[in-house]
């Protein structure tokens, strides 16, 4: 979709339809006082006598009004002044999209409530809309033998009116890449496990490395990760007939000397539980079991399209969780790349083991954070259900700056303890560590397990199993956490 930005008169504008906010009781904005001028009145006339009471979210379009260049206007609820933020945003940006395309309408000017809010909100409103728009319009049809012909938006105008050109424009360009990413995230994590698989995902990192000057990959082979003695990640794959990949993606927008961001990304392309076999109820979702890398994917593509000032790198373990005569056994004990030894005490535990080797080879880069974000435990639904990621971390600052960064971009995340009580439920009679802590606790200890290979470095554990994807009737990926990862990027280019 085509988004672009004018600092003009939204009356003198050519479209399908113009789209103006309007407050609760039917109180006119700023801009919906001059659209009200324009028409003579009408506009505000109309409104009333259609019963429209500026409900967040709520819209009602009126056709052929005079003074008006466009087709239709749409009046948009936006609720009281106070009312007004990302959320707001979000679920008006959502009605107008789908309000546009129950008219047929395939290109909109919208106008924004300028006016009703503070300063600092200006540049959020601008890049939230355009975010939402592009996520309004998202369709996954890749698998369709024909896909839908539903009337989709193509191109959206922007009003800014008393913004700057360049600050508005820098809300476009940024609101584009994020909902790019999502898009890839989201695109990536639909696809069934019969396509999307560990080679597949290698094969999409080498195509951006070859899209963007600043950007490299590299794919490590079973064999290389057997020369690193990777024995945890490797004991997962032997279950399967796809062979696992280590796949490396590095965004090289800063100085040599600059400390990266390393982005590690459960890649489970699907996981029936292995030898602890899940119940067959919902198993097709579990090609959702990659949405973690599947972000670090949407991350870094955005880095590179804004080219963000910093160095970023990706490490994503991508393997099935398969059951098979060489699969792991409960009871099994293996070697991690850090050396410690695990008791596999459920097979269904397998993205600790592979996301360990991971963190332990992210030690090579001397990073300056760590944020591994994976769909690791059922238990973080039964604790923070479908709204709120997980968060862990072995340094408050870290945590701290995520969950402004997820507060900033409607993305949360919450944090919960990572005390060394929790570390008790993790003894082994047998090896170094369990794989599991028993029932209780079970996103915590699952962390605490993860967090006995980051103590080099300062690190952050997301886990996003209650957010990543949605079931049921609107059943997909959501591509989350990506506006997190990358508000907080961005945060810290500015910084």
């Amino acid at each position: 979709m085509m988004i672009q930005i004018k600092n003009s008169s939204p009356v003198k504008l050519s479209g399908n339809c113009l789209v103006v906010p309007m407050l609760k009781n039917n109180r006119l904005t700023s801009i919906a006082a001059q659209v009200n001028e324009a028409s003579g009145g009408l506009l505000h006339q109309l409104a009333k006598k259609s019963g429209f009471k500026g409900e967040a979210g709520s819209t009602t379009v009126f056709h052929n009004l005079s003074g008006i260049k466009a087709l239709r206007v749409m009046l948009v609820g936006v609720g009281n002044k106070n009312e007004i933020n990302g959320k707001t945003t979000r679920d008006v940006i959502e009605a107008v999209m789908k309000r546009l395309q129950q008219e047929n309408c395939t290109n909109a000017v919208i106008t924004l409530p300028f006016e009703e809010t503070a300063a600092e909100m200006h540049y959020s409103l601008i890049r939230e809309t355009t975010l939402y728009a592009e996520n309004a319009i998202y369709r996954f049809d890749e698998c369709k033998s024909k896909p839908s012909k539903e009337t989709l938006v193509d191109k959206i105008t922007l009003i800014t009116s008393g913004i700057g050109d360049q600050y508005a424009k820098k809300a476009v360009v940024h609101g584009k890449a994020i909902a790019d990413g999502m898009k890839l995230a989201r695109d990536l994590s639909n696809l069934p496990g019969n396509i999307c698989t560990p080679t597949y995902l290698a094969g999409k990192a080498q195509k951006l490395a070859r899209k963007y000057t600043k950007f490299s990959s590299k794919i490590l082979n079973e064999k290389e990760m057997e020369k690193l003695k990777m024995g945890s990640l490797l004991s997962v794959s032997r279950g399967s007939r796809q062979p696992a990949k280590l796949i490396i993606m590095e965004h090289k927008g800063g100085g040599k000397d600059q400390q990266p961001v390393v982005l590690v990304g459960k890649g489970l392309t699907f996981d029936a539980g292995g030898i602890s076999l899940k119940p067959p109820a919902k198993m097709d979702e579990m090609k959702y079991d990659m949405c973690g890398s599947a972000s670090v994917f949407g991350a870094l593509q955005a880095c590179a399209e804004l080219k963000l000032p910093l160095n970023v790198v990706g490490i994503i373990p991508s393997s099935e969780n398969m059951p098979d005569g060489d699969a792991n056994k409960p009871g099994d004990i293996v070697t991690s790349m850090a050396g410690l030894t695990i008791e596999v005490l459920n097979t269904d535990a397998e993205g600790r083991l592979i996301l360990c080797d991971a963190l332990t080879y992210a030690e090579r880069y001397n990073p300056a954070v760590v944020i591994d974000i994976a769909t690791l435990t059922g238990a973080c639904i039964v604790a923070l259900g479908h709204h709120t990621s997980g968060l862990m971390a072995n340094s408050q600052n870290l945590a701290d700056e995520l969950i402004e960064a997820g507060n900033q971009a409607g993305d949360k995340a919450w944090q919960l303890p990572l005390g060394d009580e929790y570390q008790k439920q993790l003894e082994s009679n047998f090896a170094d560590i369990a794989n599991i802590g028993g029932p209780a606790a079970g996103s915590i200890t699952a962390g605490c397990f993860l967090s006995r290979f980051t103590g080099d470095y300062t690190w952050a554990h997301l886990d996003i199993a209650g957010t990543a994807w949605q079931s049921g009737h609107n059943k997909g990926a959501t591509g989350r956490p990506v506006p997190l990862l990358l508000n907080y990027l961005l945060n810290r280019a500015k910084g």
